[in-house]
């Protein structure tokens, strides 16, 4: 579990490609308050600017990842937009995912992407790492936030209202669609050993400090589709509540493992065999692997990280002769199509 977590969060400490990014995308941090002083939000919003200035990239290392170049603090375009929250997976961040942030800003998207407390690159309490189910509620704040002050990133439009998420990301989001996480599941189906010892770090396999909180209804009726990408641990939603999921549901998956990391794929096999198959598409991209969908690797990384952690440079190969730009540009393509299928947006996105 440790060397998945360090992974993890080298990779997404660094960058997000720029290969898709516009000069119309504003950007900037802002930080939601949580009233117990536990869980403040520190939470990178992108969105379609309505002013212009000089561009800054977002979220790169010069040399090893590009950022995405974006007008900082730019003031938000006029018009409504439709809204997408991003989730990062187990000790990473809100740069993960930067690379598809900026393609859907680029294309309309208002997009949001907090740092989850204690399973972020820069939060790691054990404390608030066992509290999973505090993880959609994080979602469910930053959509509070975004969507009752346009001054933000612009008005939103309820009605288009998208989660995606990657890894843990992709448990959290199905977890707003609906699905119901037993605990006590895991215990026969977590095999083999890294697996079972990842789960029980983060609290999913004995159910963290409070399992009927774990195993509450998570679901936010706002929210009308999800994407999950890679998601890991998906084996211990009932089946009955991924049955009941009344929402379309995109399920990305890596056909190509890493070394020493458990294969996801089971997880997202599972989950589609669950869900209802009328709104749920299946794609496993045999080509990728798990750290794929993070951010694009230049030369330089894969040096970098051997200086680091010797041997673990895999954090930047894919599983085919396709590069990473263009693995990215087919799960890009794939995210916008099912978006504008499921949720067309006033603006014809």
């Amino acid at each position: 579990m440790r060397r998945f977590a360090f992974l993890l969060a080298f990779a997404a400490s660094l960058a997000g490609p720029a290969a898709f990014a516009s000069e119309s995308i504003g950007s900037k941090q802002i930080s939601i308050p949580d009233p117990s002083g536990e869980r403040p939000l520190q939470t990178r919003l992108w969105y379609p600017a309505g002013t212009s200035g000089p561009l800054t990239p977002i979220g790169g290392r010069d040399g090893s990842f590009p950022g995405v170049e974006v007008v900082e603090n730019a003031q938000p375009a006029a018009g409504s937009h439709p809204l997408v929250l991003l989730s990062h997976g187990f000790g990473g961040n809100w740069r993960n995912l930067n690379w598809l942030a900026g393609e859907l800003a680029g294309q309309g998207y208002v997009v949001a992407a907090p740092d989850h407390p204690g399973t972020t690159t820069f939060d790691k309490r054990p404390e608030q790492a066992a509290r999973l189910w505090e993880r959609p509620h994080d979602l469910s704040r930053v959509l509070d936030a975004v969507s009752t002050d346009p001054g933000l990133a612009g008005t939103i439009e309820a009605g288009h209202i998208a989660a995606i998420g990657h890894s843990l990301g992709g448990w959290t989001v199905m977890a707003l669609a609906g699905g119901r996480y037993d605990a006590s599941r895991l215990p026969a189906i977590c095999s083999p050993a890294p697996l079972c010892e990842a789960l029980t770090a983060v609290g999913l396999r004995d159910g963290g400090t409070d399992p009927a909180r774990l195993g509450a209804d998570l679901r936010d009726a706002r929210i009308g589709a999800v994407v999950s990408l890679d998601l890991g641990p998906a084996l211990g939603f009932t089946p009955q509540s991924l049955a009941a999921v009344r929402i379309p549901v995109l399920v990305l998956a890596a056909g190509t493992p890493v070394p020493g990391i458990a294969a996801l794929k089971q997880d997202s096999d599972y989950l589609v065999s669950a869900l209802p198959q009328a709104s749920t598409r299946y794609l496993p991209i045999p080509d990728a692997t798990h750290f794929s969908f993070m951010q694009l690797c230049l030369p330089d990384a894969a040096a970098a990280i051997e200086k680091i952690a010797p041997g673990e440079s895999f954090v930047c190969r894919d599983g085919g002769t396709r590069d990473r730009t263009a693995l990215h540009r087919q799960i890009a393509d794939e995210i916008l199509a099912f978006l504008a299928r499921v949720q067309p947006s006033r603006q014809g996105l």
